[in-house]
């Protein structure tokens, strides 16, 4: 149990998700109901209310964070997916959850600074971004751009009417999951409640009947006998309805979604007993949900099994799922560490560049973050893409 008084965030918030408990049927409410408040609350939310922190001295960093070769080796499989559709013009670029525009920022650089000016030309860059706060950050970093740049929301986008890319970077592991649990051989699910001022988990019948239908949807049986009693793990209802969203308003072309996350049998291994939840706050990560309240993001692993079976659903195309420093490696990543001793660099700079590149490819860190590609109305030539041209590990 968390002491509600002794949370350090906005008294506001507190009492938001107090009023919430109180109001729900039989007083308790959902992990995701709990995790769509702390987090995306239009005013005191971890991402609406300005807090957020994003970068190498914030909450967390991403691969945008280190510098701008991500962004570029990005810019470069996307001029790729551009010449596989025939170069269509407007060949649209939607970018879904750009924090805080830095890797907007390295990609419409290199196209700018290219040589061939025809994709730039063609370009339509979209960001769909639902925190206000990250909106103005994004805004002000982009303004100087001369580029047919927007921000829209999902109504904004008509359907069967993007030609182009989808892409995503550390965006679907925020996404509110629902904590399940296997207790008196039943599937269950873990609500929250109040006891005396104080936020209690309670293990109660699921909430919804498309927690059971998600595990036959991924193959997963937590009913088995090598599931121990009292195994606990996340469901991520929201990240299907996301990508069935997606898959509606794309014409042809590309989802790029990049994510820290396994398979459906590596997600739900039984020596995996309590699940992928995690926490980052001040650049510290640990797992306790209920502390920080608002001031930490909150997050959990991504099944790319979920997201390979639901495209299929969406008449998509399942083109490649590799890790991110293979997908690097196959854009040119080896050759930026090559250049490091072609003299251009002093010993410090060498150092410091060698360790950015290394951070991307470590199968320990960011290299071993999923990358999945899918696609929409593709030939199998226009399947052909660089960045999956070495074998996935």
């Amino acid at each position: 149990m968390m002491n509600l008084s002794e949370f350090s965030n906005s008294q506001r918030l507190r009492e938001i998700l107090l009023a919430k408990i109180e109001s729900s049927p039989q007083e308790r409410i959902t992990f995701a109901q709990y995790m769509e408040l702390i987090l995306y609350h239009q005013d005191y939310g971890y991402y609406n209310s300005g807090i957020a922190s994003i970068g190498v001295q914030g909450d967390f960093f991403t691969s945008s964070s280190l510098g701008k070769d991500f962004g570029e080796l990005l810019a470069v499989q996307f001029q790729e997916m551009w010449q596989n559709l025939g170069c269509p013009n407007p060949f649209y670029l939607v970018e879904m959850g750009a924090g805080n525009g830095e890797l907007a920022q390295d990609i419409l650089n290199w196209f700018q600074n290219s040589d061939d000016r025809t994709l730039t030309q063609a370009l339509r860059y979209v960001i769909i971004e639902q925190s206000p706060a990250l909106i103005k950050v994004q805004q002000e970093l982009l303004k100087s751009f001369n580029v047919d740049l927007a921000w829209q929301t999902w109504s904004d986008i008509d359907s069967d009417s993007v030609e182009g890319c989808f892409f995503s970077n550390e965006l679907v592991d925020a996404f509110p999951v629902h904590l399940v649990t296997k207790n008196e051989a039943r599937l269950k699910e873990v609500f929250l409640s109040l006891e005396s001022g104080k936020l209690s988990e309670a293990v109660h019948p699921i909430s919804t009947e498309k927690l059971a239908q998600y595990f036959e949807f991924v193959g997963i049986d937590l009913l088995q006998k090598q599931y121990a009693e009292n195994y606990r793990t996340e469901v991520n209802l929201q990240a299907l309805d996301w990508l069935e969203t997606v898959a509606t308003k794309l014409k042809r072309g590309y989802i790029l979604t990049i994510d820290y996350g396994y398979r459906s049998e590596q997600y739900y291994r039984p020596s995996r007993q309590l699940g992928t939840l995690q926490c980052y706050y001040q650049h510290r990560r640990h797992d306790n949900p209920y502390s920080n309240l608002g001031d930490q993001d909150i997050t959990a692993h991504v099944d790319f099994t979920a997201l390979e079976r639901q495209g299929k659903l969406c008449n998509l195309q399942n083109i490649g799922l590799t890790q991110q420093g293979l997908f690097l490696m196959a854009l040119g990543l080896g050759d930026r560490l090559n250049e490091l001793s072609s003299g251009k660099y002093n010993l410090a700079e060498i150092f410091n560049r060698r360790d950015v590149l290394h951070q991307l490819i470590n199968p320990t860190g960011l290299g071993g973050f999923g990358v999945l590609i899918q696609g929409k109305n593709l030939t199998k030539s226009e399947q052909s893409l660089q960045g999956l041209s070495m074998p996935a590990m």
